[in-house]
């Protein structure tokens, strides 16, 4: 086994890219906690949640206990932070969730593990131009009076997004920080009117009792409930452009995990107290997503509930923004160690940003719009495809991809304190990470078991193998990698997962030279 001494102090070999000049790098300095904060829970789209899956929970699974699953993820994910965070301390790298497992389960598994990063977040990236553009198709239509094809507006958003990712990062924190900010006081506003105008059932608690939890869809419910958080784990990604990862990165980590588990706690609690307990279930079978807007229109009137619309709108834009800003950092990070061409290895020389990386999650967006505009021959007012397939099929697909990445970064920190003799003064984070890499894969077992439930097929649907397949392919495919790169070019292997500490050695060993 090629030990961590040596893959960080080989010198570069013949024919491997020596990464020459700043372009390997990305810029560092340019976020700080602020600006790293808002880019990670930008990702979260609070009011997508609110509006959409949190009703769509209640709908399908009839679990009136959602805001406790909230809780419950919320503690699973602090556990897995705490070892998360630590490895954060000692690997710098754009690459984060393949990095981390590169250093604790060897530079194979990274290679897949970078695979199926880079597949997760393009399909979670790329299915919520489905929801976009049917939901800007429907301000249209309300409005305006136009009918306007949902994939027009969602191939705009695709270009707009890309040119945005050219842009220096601060620029993007800035975009995702306002819409983020006006997005939750809105959601604030609601949660405050339905705690001060109650359904008849008033303020109860009843939402909180684990008496709720009992029945077979627990496990599924926990499936719909962790794509609300995903987005905080992107911090290691920006590591690399912050003045201090160290302190930096945990610090947002631990903020973006504690904020968002209250605030979807409180918010889908304001939901079943704004409906009642009883009528949670009935109330979000019967509206849908319109369940949070119909709620606003009767307490806080129809403005607010227009401006609401707007901000959801808005807000998902923004989780577009964020995850396309992590896909092109993932290609980036590939790129410099050798899994994907040398090009997506370099940053634009006017701001840093990784440029070709960004082309290419454009470029795949704007190919599954089309393609699956062809097959949409009911383009407005049906959301079967925008919606119910482009949305909800992608987002599964990289939720289970990133479940599967959370698990295996767990087992990887307790590796990577084993084999660096630090595992009695790192006792109780390796505790944490086993607890919730535990945790993790049985979520994985149950997204994977019930899939055809989460993405509306049948019990007999084909859908259940063929969309988590995606993911198990990527992560064969990755490790097909790994394994023909260990042997066609073993320098070349031993550097995946290093990142800018490549390019550090290969920076003193050039000024040796």
């Amino acid at each position: 086994m090629t030990t961590e001494s040596s893959r960080t102090s080989r010198p570069p070999a013949d024919g491997i890219s020596t990464f020459k000049g700043q372009d390997r790098a990305l810029r560092a300095g340019r976020l700080g906690t602020g600006g790293l904060l808002l880019s990670v829970l930008a990702a979260t789209a609070p009011l997508m949640v609110v509006a959409g899956v949190m009703p769509t929970t209640f709908a399908v699974m009839g679990i009136v206990g959602q805001p406790l699953l909230y809780v419950i993820l919320g503690v699973v994910l602090v556990l897995f932070s705490v070892g998360y965070a630590e490895m954060s301390r000692h690997v710098h790298n754009a690459g984060a969730f393949y990095a981390y497992i590169s250093r604790g389960l060897g530079a194979t598994a990274g290679a897949g593990a970078a695979l199926v990063a880079l597949v997760a977040y393009n399909a979670l990236q790329v299915g919520i131009y489905g929801i976009f553009g049917f939901e800007v198709s429907g301000l249209f239509a309300t409005y305006t009076d136009l009918s306007v094809a949902w994939w027009i507006p969602a191939l705009v958003a695709a270009l707009v997004v890309g040119a945005l990712g050219w842009l220096k990062i601060d620029v993007n924190a800035r975009v995702l920080g306002v819409l983020l900010i006006i997005e939750v006081a809105l959601v604030v506003v609601f949660d405050i009117a339905a705690v001060t105008d109650p359904a008849a059932q008033g303020l109860s608690l009843h939402a909180f009792n684990p008496d709720t939890l009992s029945g077979a869809g627990v496990g599924t419910a926990l499936c719909f409930c962790i794509a609300a958080f995903l987005g905080f784990e992107q911090a290691p990604v920006y590591a690399e452009e912050t003045s201090r990862p160290h302190i930096l990165v945990p610090r947002v980590m631990f903020l973006a995990v504690g904020g968002v588990a209250v605030f979807f706690a409180l918010s889908c609690w304001a939901l079943t107290v704004a409906t009642g307990p009883s009528a949670i279930v009935a109330e979000s079978q019967k509206q849908s997503a319109g369940l949070l807007f119909g709620l606003t229109e009767s307490r806080l009137g129809g403005t607010f509930t227009d401006v609401l619309h707007v901000l959801f709108v808005t807000g998902m834009f923004a989780a577009m923004l964020s995850f396309h800003n992590v896909v092109a950092r993932y290609a980036f990070a590939m790129g410099r160690e050798g899994l994907l061409p040398a090009a997506f290895g370099r940053t634009n020389s006017a701001n840093g940003a990784p440029g070709t990386g960004s082309l290419l999650q454009t470029a795949v967006s704007v190919v599954v719009v089309v393609v699956f505009a062809i097959t949409d021959d009911k383009p407005t007012g049906d959301p079967t495809v925008p919606i119910l397939q482009l949305f909800t099929w992608f987002g599964n697909i990289g939720s289970l991809g990133v479940i599967v990445l959370m698990a295996a970064a767990s087992a990887s920190v307790v590796a990577f304190f084993v084999r660096r003799g630090a595992a009695g003064a790192q006792a109780w984070r390796l505790a944490t990470s086993v607890l919730a890499g535990i945790a993790l894969l049985v979520i994985a077992v149950y997204t994977v078991k019930d899939f055809d439930v989460l993405v509306g097929a049948g019990p007999g649907s084909s859908l259940s193998w063929l969309l988590p397949g995606i993911i198990g392919l990527a992560l064969v495919a990755g490790l097909v990698q790994g394994l023909l790169l260990k042997a066609r070019n073993p320098e070349a292997h031993a550097r995946i997962g290093l990142g800018n500490e490549a390019f550090q050695l290969d920076k003193a060993a050039e000024e040796v030279s």
